[in-house]
Formats: structure tokens, C-alpha cells, sequence
């Protein structure tokens, strides 16, 4: 398949998760890939499976916190492969603690500096980049970024405000041929979801739950009787929006949650 043949894309978060599977399908379209994370270990096994699919890659570390590392990282990526075409701001932290009143300011803080000043840094260091020849920027929020997601209000708070840098990038950035859409999954088959302090958090009369345990738990929750989709789901909606068939869609908010937003409550 082709339809990014020629293209770069740059994928924070990338040493593994979401972000990893973001570079492995926009290389088996034809991307090269710009990879980055906040430390090696990952990256390496990324950067393998990309090549693996035929494309190039180019690695670095770089905390989206950092403006000026993260402008850095990009530019050595650009320097190398020649260009650049799409941005995944991928990049972000999660934990669900409890009632809003219980979060710390550290946590708060933490969330916010990841999951909405790292994605602004992100668009800051690739727009120089795509202005060259237009492109995409799609910024990966979340289902509580369009909905309540009570015992997270500081990942809730950042993945809605990222919705609105995301239009008011759309507006900005339109002229230039710039798209800039949001993704919003829902539970996904990752350590974000799958893991101990949620399976706890799902099962609590349970001394010590497991995926398993959860499933039902999960999938109640859905349209579709799943418990969570596939990060290559939410790839394949990244795909799509970097690639040409989405020229003319920006501003918008794609949602690949299994329905859960949609869930009628009785």
C-alpha cells in the first residue's frame, strides 16, 4: 500500500504503545518516519520494525516538555530524511487517582505539561517544516476529551483543551495547506489501559484482577461487544487523516471508541 509513498512523519511517543504502531503503519504506506520518546528503550525495537517494512527512520530523544530539545530533535530528523509531511503529536501520560480534589498539584501539573504544552511544542518544532508544502497535524486526545471522565479530571481537563488548540490551529494553519484534526480512542488494547491500577480500579472485589477479569467490565460499557479496540485501529485512523484522502478534512474530531461515547445509558 502507498498512500504515504515519499512522505515523513514525525511520532512522538514512539518507543512503544500507540506510538510505535503509528510509525509501523504509516511505514507500511510508504512513510518514512521521524521517532521520538523521552528515553531509549523502545525506540531501538521501533526503529526495527519500521525498517523491516522498507522505509527509513530516524530516532531521537526528546521530552516534549522541552521546547528547545524537541525543536532540535525534529530538525535533525528533517535534516536527514528531507522533509516533512505529518506530525503525530502523539506523546502523553494518564492517571486516574480519584475526585478532582484529591489530585495533587505535582500530578496536575505533570498532565497538563505532557498531554497539552508537549503537543504545542510538537506542532511548534514540525510547522516550520510543513509550511515548505502543507500537510497534517493530528494530535491524539482521547474519549475524555469529548466527554466526563470522573477520577482524571487533569488528563480530562488537558485532552479537551488540546481539542481547542487543535481548531484554532485548523483556522491558523489553513492557509498553509496545514490540516489539523484530533483522534479520540477509547479504552485501548495498551499499558494505558491494560494495566494493574485500572484492572484494580475496574474490579475492587478483587484482591488481584487481571485482564480477563475486566473484560466484561469493559465491553458493557461499548456499542460494539468488545472491551477495547486495537492500536492499529486508532493507526488506521491516523493513516487516513495524514493521507490524501482526507485533503479536505480539518478541524474535526475522529472517534474510534467502539461506540462508547454513543452508549445509551438506561
Amino acid at each position: 500500500m502507498s498512500r504515504m509513498a515519499g512522505k515523513v512523519a514525525l511520532i512522538t511517543g514512539a518507543g512503544g504503545g500507540m506510538g510505535r504502531t503509528h510509525a509501523v503503519r504509516l511505514a507500511q504506506e510508504g512513510a518514512d518516519i521521524i521517532a521520538l520518546d523521552l528515553v531509549e528503550a523502545g525506540l531501538a525495537e521501533t526503529a526495527a520494525l519500521v525498517r523491516a517494512e522498507g522505509r527509513r527512520i530516524v530516532t531521537g530523544i526528546a521530552d516534549v516538555r522541552n521546547l528547545a530539545a524537541t525543536k532540535d530533535a525534529v530538525a535533525l530528523g528533517v535534516a536527514e530524511l528531507g522533509r516533512l509531511d505529518t506530525v503525530v503529536a502523539n506523546a502523553g501520560v494518564t492517571e486516574n487517582v480519584g475526585p478532582s480534589w484529591t489530585i495533587d498539584e505535582a500530578l496536575w501539573e505533570r498532565s497538563m505539561a505532557v498531554n497539552l504544552t508537549g503537543v504545542w511544542h510538537t506542532v511548534l518544532a514540525g510547522v516550520a517544516a510543513l509550511e515548505v508544502a502543507g500537510g497534517s497535524v493530528i494530535i491524539i486526545s482521547s474519549t475524555a476529551g469529548i466527554s466526563a471522565a470522573p477520577g482524571a479530571s487533569h488528563y480530562s481537563a488537558a485532552k479537551h483543551a488540546v481539542v481547542g488548540l487543535a481548531r484554532t490551529l485548523a483556522n491558523e494553519l489553513g492557509p498553509q495547506s496545514i490540516r489539523v484534526n484530533t483522534v479520540h480512542p477509547g479504552a485501548v488494547d495498551t499499558a494505558m489501559t491494560l494495566n494493574p491500577a485500572t484492572f484494580a480500579r475496574l474490579r475492587p472485589d478483587l484482591e488481584d484482577p487481571k485482564a480477563e477479569d475486566v473484560v466484561d467490565v469493559l465491553a458493557a460499557r461499548h456499542l460494539l461487544p468488545v472491551p477495547w479496540v486495537e492500536s492499529v485501529d486508532v493507526s488506521n485512523a491516523v493513516v487516513f487523516l495524514a493521507s490524501d484522502e482526507a485533503r479536505y478534512i480539518t478541524g474535526t474530531q475522529l472517534v474510534v471508541d467502539a461506540g462508547l461515547t454513543q452508549k445509551a445509558m438506561s
